[in-house]
C-alpha cells in the first residue's frame, strides 16, 4: 500500500503528463489549422486571379457584335436581385460597350416597388436618348407584371410567350383588422400618438373611411405614374380599352391584341431576328469565382475553428 507521500507524488506526475499530453494535442491542432489556413489563402489567390481572367474574358467573343442581356429576375426591391442598384449599372455598361449592337431586357417578375420600376424605368429612357443606335427589347419570360411590365414599357418593342402573363398594371397596399377578434378576446388598444394621423389605418383600430379615402388618392397617384410611363413607352401601339390599366393581366395572345406587346419570341429568337446579333452576352450582375470562394473559405475556416475549441482532449484514470 502506498503511504500519502507516494500517493501525492503519483498524482502530480499524472497531472504533469496529462498536462503534457493536453498541450501536445493543442499545438498539433493549431499546426493542422495553420497548414489548412496557409492551403485556403492559396486557393483564395488562385480563385482571385482566374475570377479576374475571367471577369475580364466575359465578354470576349468571335463575333463581331453581340446582344446584350440584361435580367429583371424576381421581386423588385432594395437589396433584391431586381433593385435599381443592379439594374442600372448593367444596363449602363451594356450600352457603352461598343460590341453590343441591341439590348435585351429579360423579364421574370412579378413586380414591386413602383420606386425601383421607375428609377430603372428613367434610366432606359436617359440610355436611349444617349445611345440612339442601340437597339432596346425586352422579352418577357413567364411573368411580367406590375413593375416588371411599368420596367420593360421603356424598351421600344416588347415580346413575350403566348403563354407568358403580361399586365396588371396598377397599384395595391395590403393591411388587416383584428378589432372584432381584440373585443371578442377582451384585448383593449393602447396605443398613444402625436399626430392625428400617425396611426391612420392602424389594424388594431377601427376603419376610418377618412383614411381609406386619403390612401386610395395616394394609391391613385401613383398608378398615373404608372400609367403616364406606359403610355409614354407603348405610344398608340395601345388599344383603347379601359381595362388594360385595370390591374387586370394576360396571356401573351391576349396582350398582343392590347397592344401591351408586339409580337412574340425568346431572347434567342430576338437577338438572332430583331437585333441581328445572335451572340449573347448576360451583363446582369453574377456572384464570381472569387466571392463564392471567400464564402466558401470562410465557412471552412470557422468549421475548422470550432472543431479546435470543441475536440475532446484526452483523460487520465487513476
Amino acid at each position: 500500500m502506498l503511504n500519502n507521500e507516494n500517493q501525492q507524488a503519483i498524482d502530480a506526475l499524472k497531472e504533469v503528463a496529462l498536462a503534457g499530453i493536453k498541450e501536445q494535442r493543442s499545438s498539433r491542432r493549431w499546426r493542422i489549422f495553420f497548414k489548412i489556413l496557409s492551403l485556403l489563402v492559396l486557393l483564395l489567390l488562385i480563385g482571385a486571379l482566374f475570377g479576374a481572367i475571367a471577369s475580364k474574358d466575359k465578354r470576349l467573343t468571335t463575333a463581331e457584335n453581340y446582344s446584350a442581356v440584361v435580367d429583371v429576375q424576381g421581386v423588385i426591391m432594395q437589396g433584391a436581385e431586381a433593385s435599381a442598384d443592379n439594374i442600372i449599372p448593367a444596363l449602363q455598361n451594356a450600352f457603352k460597350d461598343p460590341k453590343v449592337s441591341g439590348v435585351i431586357i429579360r423579364c421574370n417578375s412579378p413586380g414591386g416597388s413602383p420606386v425601383q420600376s421607375a428609377y430603372v424605368y428613367d434610366e432606359i429612357m436617359r440610355l436611349r436618348g444617349l445611345y440612339p443606335d442601340t437597339k432596346v427589347v425586352a422579352v418577357a419570360a413567364d411573368l411580367c407584371a406590375s413593375g416588371g411590365y411599368f420596367i420593360v414599357s421603356a424598351a421600344e418593342e416588347i415580346y413575350a410567350n403566348k403563354s407568358s402573363l403580361v399586365g396588371s398594371i396598377g397599384v395595391r397596399m395590403q393591411g388587416f383588422g383584428v378589432v372584432e377578434a381584440m373585443q371578442k378576446l377582451g384585448i383593449e388598444n393602447r396605443e398613444l400618438t402625436a399626430g392625428e394621423n400617425k396611426a391612420i389605418l392602424d389594424p388594431f383600430s377601427p376603419r376610418k373611411p377618412e383614411d381609406e379615402a386619403f390612401v386610395k388618392k395616394m394609391l391613385a397617384t401613383t398608378h398615373k405614374h404608372f400609367i403616364d410611363a406606359v403610355k409614354a413607352g407603348r405610344g398608340d401601339r395601345l388599344a383603347n380599352d379601359p381595362d388594360i390599366f385595370s390591374g387586370l393581366f394576360w396571356t401573351g395572345e391576349d396582350a398582343k391584341t392590347l397592344g401591351l406587346i408586339d409580337g412574340y419570341g425568346s431572347p434567342a429568337s430576338i437577338a438572332r431576328d430583331v437585333i441581328n446579333a445572335e451572340t449573347m452576352i448576360n451583363f446582369s450582375p453574377k456572384e464570381d469565382v472569387f466571392e463564392r470562394l471567400s464564402k466558401q473559405i470562410g465557412a471552412s475556416a470557422a468549421s475548422i475553428l470550432l472543431n479546435l475549441n470543441t475536440a475532446p482532449t484526452p483523460v487520465l484514470h487513476k
